[in-house]
């Protein structure tokens, strides 16, 4: 019981925090810089999954395991991403806008894909997914927290440039525990299966920031729009992940299903803080 209400409330948290430090102007962003945020949009929504199934095909993951590999893609960039790509020297800007616009694009996109994966992966051990159910659930613990976020902002924004660090840190501090609390729930699963996860989500991590970094580039964005991208094609809100697939499995706990994003909430970080680096040198030289 306490998990059941202390996950959603913690995503809600971390969704309240992405809204406290987003203005109106974020979102007009869509007009001011169309191609970069069109082309960062369609990767996450679009490319993201595409690449996490080819890569499911390559690697046999049992159907639990690899159904929740697919959950994962199908969840936008984590909060974390704008702090990276500020260290990346990445368009900050670019990067909040998308994390918020993929954010609440989710709430329509993720139930239905949900649907799908677990039929194609679960077969006829999925369980019962009611598109409608999860689609009010993330929508309240997801789009709500991000609007209230976004209007107390706009109500006091002196307010909100003060206290914005404490409330981004304590949306840190409360993913890390998300993350530790479904890895000590699944610790034998996870023991058992990281020599297959392990590779297949720090492999699938490295392409979809060279996907991001080339795609951007392909298409003309500058470096630092291509580092964005890059970087918010390669973090993952691994926290809606996790609360995703409790929804799925409804079992009152955080199921095998979230041991994927649990584990990728750890790698996500091993893999980008190094390659958002070497891609900028890269990225430079070119």
């Amino acid at each position: 019981m306490l998990i059941q209400v202390a996950l959603p409330l913690s995503l809600a948290f971390i969704m309240f925090s992405l809204g406290y430090g987003l203005t109106l102007a974020d979102f007009s962003r869509v007009f001011t810089m169309p191609r970069a945020v069109i082309v960062g949009v369609l990767l996450q929504v679009v490319a993201l999954p595409v690449l996490a199934f080819l890569a499911l095909m390559v690697f046999d993951l049992p159907p639990a395991l690899a159904f929740g590999v697919m959950v994962l893609s199908f969840c936008p960039g984590g909060v974390t991403s704008n702090i990276l790509t500020k260290l990346a020297g990445g368009t900050v800007a670019l990067s909040i806008t998308l994390t918020a616009i993929v954010s609440l694009l989710s709430v329509l996109t993720v139930p239905f894909l949900v649907v799908w994966a677990a039929g194609r992966f679960l077969g006829a051990d999925a369980p019962e997914v009611d598109v409608t159910t999860i689609g009010i659930s993330m929508f309240a613990i997801t789009a709500v927290p991000v609007i209230f976020g976004l209007l107390v902002r706009a109500f006091d924004p002196d307010l909100a440039y003060r206290a914005e660090k404490k409330i981004s840190l304590a949306a840190t501090v409360l993913f890390v525990l998300v993350v530790a609390v479904a890895l000590y729930t699944n610790w034998e699963l996870f023991v058992a299966s990281i020599g297959e996860l392990g590779p297949i989500l720090m492999g699938l991590n490295v392409v979809l920031l060279c996907v991001g970094i080339i795609s951007a580039r392909l298409l003309g964005l500058t470096g630092s729009d291509g580092l964005c991208v890059s970087i918010e094609m390669g973090v993952q809100n691994a926290t809606l992940g996790i609360t995703v697939a409790g929804m799925v499995a409804q079992t009152g706990g955080i199921p095998e299903y979230a041991v994927p994003a649990a584990v990728y909430g750890i790698t996500m970080y091993i893999v980008t803080i190094p390659g958002m680096f070497i891609l900028r040198s890269v990225f430079a030289k070119g």
